[in-house]
């Protein structure tokens, strides 16, 4: 008998909710723009930092993707003035994992 069965027996009348599946960008809502979004590489402070800007939806929706690019990457960043801070070069994987999610990238220097 495992925890479900247990479960029904203890609340009979009790129905279970239906399971919720992992959320897409494009089921959270996340606008999708035609201009690419720019990928730049700089140093500040003698230490390399990835900065993602060219968003032209709203900002709820730019946040939100800088916290899935930060827990992806488990690095460090902050979203300041439109446009995303990620601490380290990660320009690479930024914008494979950005082209699987449909925006297009654009690579500005080096």
């Amino acid at each position: 008998m495992d925890l479900q069965d247990q479960l029904k027996n203890l609340f009979p009348d009790h129905e279970p909710e239906p399971e919720q599946q992992e959320e897409d960008a494009n089921d959270l809502g996340i606008w999708m723009q035609e201009d690419p979004l720019l990928c730049k590489y700089e140093k500040r402070k003698g230490k390399p930092i990835t900065i993602i800007e060219g968003y032209t939806g709203a900002d709820s929706d730019f946040k939100i993707l800088s916290k899935e690019l930060k827990k992806m990457l488990g690095v460090g960043g902050s979203f300041k003035k439109e446009k995303i801070i990620i601490q380290g070069d990660y320009r690479d994987k930024i914008m494979s994992f950005l082209k699987d999610k449909g925006f297009k990238v654009k690579r500005v220097g080096g």
